[in-house]
């Protein structure tokens, strides 16, 4: 293998520049994947063009990779018709009749319950941070209105129980996609490996943490506390001068008229997605098992072998072929709109999926020119191991805070940081989790993240208030996981 020193370093240094410069995320990430394929090709730009497409079509070539890319596709799809189907629309109202019954029962009590069920709501919408983000905005802005809650503690509320639950129950796009990025990195059991990483991923289980003690303690901090007495005291949803960031652009896909809201439309698709991610864990690791002593013990080994890429594709699969029989026979809708509500499902989670390729492409690049490795090397002599997965996380944290992006922190993030934890033989899953943790975090604290933006829109909050008020929060969250991983740099 070519060593290409310095060089090796030059194409993600270049790609975060320029994604901080553009806030183009896409143009960076091909530009860098080009950049590596000029360097590998001697400097001939022509050569080095013809491999950067080559090299983007290699991307199908890993199975991993084409099921990785497919769920994420398909996903939309089941969204589509979770949404069609009035599923969302009825699980929606579910929620409505509860608050109704706490508040006659409770009016002390409302605005803690309220505030709780926000937060259920986004986590249990882990399936896509969009729309987890979407709902919980949309739903409860009137009912946070009518309590006198301010539109800053909803805004929180639904960018705090989007991200964090969509990468610690990771049976979801961000899970295929971690999986897929680790596969990249040399692991042969990527599923096993990512939820041995959850419990070190302190930022994310901290924010769900903070944000429950907030609502039940009623203890807010910093501008979050005179949002509060300034909504309690005048009724004022929102301060004198701000402007409150709204688009009828972003309301969820308009469901069939005509028929009934029913929440089991979205539970019952949702929840078998989710049961199936076991059970094809263990159907596709089944034949690696050499032995076992039960039945049990082998499913159990069998999940740890399994495919990740091939379970979360076939269990989204059967998701849709589910939602696909209880539609059709409650008579929601008829073969063609379910071919055509899939295929704009598809359409619409294409960017994801240009992302994701892009992703394996230039962590792929980045494997070939050397740069963990070179990174590592060079740190060996002068970095103290202990260290390494407190400045992974800050490292992420900026990267994805100027980018607005945490999906591409992981890609350029993960091909640095696995090698040198290699190489400074420093425990995996915490670097993992370091590297994962710290691009949510940076993330959640962008003021240009989409999640931060959607949360903002969703919630009609003033978006510079949203990110003011928040702030402090993950601050208070992202200092808790550097301590944290300093702890365990130490005694791991």
């Amino acid at each position: 293998m070519t060593d290409y020193g310095f060089l090796s370093i030059l194409p993600p240094v270049i790609a975060i520049i320029l994604a901080l410069k553009t806030k183009q995320v896409y143009i960076a990430l091909l530009f860098g994947i080009w950049f590596s394929w000029v360097i590998m090709n001697g400097w001939n730009f022509f050569d080095g063009t013809i491999a950067t497409i080559e090299a983007l079509v290699d991307v199908f070539k890993s199975p991993s990779n084409t099921r990785t890319i497919m769920f994420s596709a398909l996903v939309g799809a089941l969204l589509l018709f979770i949404q069609y189907s009035k599923g969302v629309e009825g699980f929606v109202n579910k929620i409505n009749t509860l608050i109704e019954y706490f508040e006659a029962k409770e009016s002390g009590r409302s605005r803690v319950i309220v505030q709780l069920l926000a937060l259920l709501t986004g986590v249990l919408l882990f399936v896509e941070t969009s729309i987890s983000a979407l709902t919980v905005g949309t739903l409860y802005r009137p009912i946070f209105d009518r309590l006198k809650i301010p539109r800053e503690k909803l805004a929180y509320i639904a960018d705090s129980s989007s991200a964090p639950s969509s990468i610690l129950i990771p049976f979801n796009a961000w899970g295929a996609f971690i999986m897929g990025l680790l596969i990249t990195q040399g692991i042969d059991n990527p599923f096993p490996t990512m939820l041995k990483s959850i419990i070190y991923n302190f930022y994310p289980l901290l924010t769900l943490l903070i944000v429950s003690m907030v609502i039940i303690f009623k203890k807010d901090i910093g501008s979050m506390a005179k949002a509060e007495k300034r909504t309690r005291e005048t009724g004022m949803v929102h301060g004198v001068n701000a402007k409150p960031m709204v688009s009828d652009a972003i309301t969820s896909f308009k469901p069939k008229e005509g028929i009934k809201a029913k929440a089991f439309n979205m539970v019952i698709p949702l929840a078998t997605m989710i049961f199936m991610m076991p059970v094809n864990l263990a159907f596709t690791g089944w034949s690696e098992v050499e032995t076992s002593s039960s039945f049990f013990n082998h499913c159990f080994q069998a999940i740890g072998k399994g495919s990740g890429s091939s379970a979360v594709l076939y269990s989204v699969l059967t998701a849709i072929f589910v939602a696909m029989i209880l539609y059709r026979t409650q008579g929601i809708m008829k073969t063609k709109e379910m071919v055509d509500l899939t295929l704009k499902g598809i359409s619409e989670l294409m960017p994801l999926a240009l992302l994701m390729m892009l992703a394996f492409a230039i962590s792929s690049a980045c494997n070939q020119l050397g740069t963990g490795q070179f990174v590592a090397d060079w740190t060996k002599d002068w970095l103290s191991p202990e260290f390494l997965p407190a400045i992974i996380f800050i490292v992420s944290a900026f990267i994805a805070f100027s980018t607005g992006t945490s999906w591409g922190t992981f890609a350029i993030m993960m091909a640095i940081s696995m090698p040198m934890a290699e190489t400074h033989d420093v425990n995996i899953h915490l670097v993992i989790a370091a590297t994962l943790g710290g691009g949510i975090f940076g993330d959640h604290c962008s003021p240009i993240s989409d999640t931060t933006i959607i949360s903002s829109m969703a919630s009609a909050s003033d978006h510079i208030d949203h990110v003011k008020t928040q702030l402090p929060y993950a601050m208070l969250g992202g200092t808790i996981s550097v301590a944290m991983y300093l702890i365990l740099g130490f005694l791991l």
